[in-house]
């Protein structure tokens, strides 16, 4: 059964995204062509945004995480890219990556933080709350 979605990011800095992804432990996939998923879409939710059915399973990179079986398909849209994957149980992301991939998200907006940061020479101290989310200070 396919769940497919599109992970509300729009990604514009891949080398930020392929920082995001080895910081969290998974694996970048370069010029990869597909990405791991059910397989087809059998039409039991609906398909993402702006993504024809015929483009499913096709990607430009993909990200593979260790002990799931599906992957996440980085696909260029233009200038940019979006990440599909597919959040079915079976396939093991949703737990790893969590609910409407917010862990990955986290780890892109925190590496593009650093990257602007370092870009302007700011200072940046992070810290992690216990509630797990992240506090990021700046200072000239």
């Amino acid at each position: 059964m396919s769940h497919l979605a599109k992970i509300e990011l729009e990604i514009k800095d891949l080398a930020a995204l392929r920082a995001a992804v080895q910081n969290l432990g998974y694996e970048f996939r370069e010029n990869q062509q597909t990405y791991a998923w059910y397989g087809s879409w059998v039409g039991d939710s609906p398909l993402p945004d702006g993504v024809l059915k015929e483009e499913l399973g096709n990607c430009s990179h993909a990200i593979r995480v260790p002990g799931c079986s599906y992957e996440i398909g980085v696909v260029q849209k233009g200038p940019h890219y979006i990440l599909l994957w597919d959040y079915w149980h079976a396939g093991g992301l949703s737990k790893v990556i969590g609910n409407n991939a917010g862990i990955l998200k986290q780890a892109y907006a925190l590496e593009r933080i650093r990257r602007e940061a370092r870009l302007k020479h700011y200072k940046f101290r992070e810290k992690v709350l216990p509630n797990k989310t992240v506090q990021i200070v700046l200072t000239a």
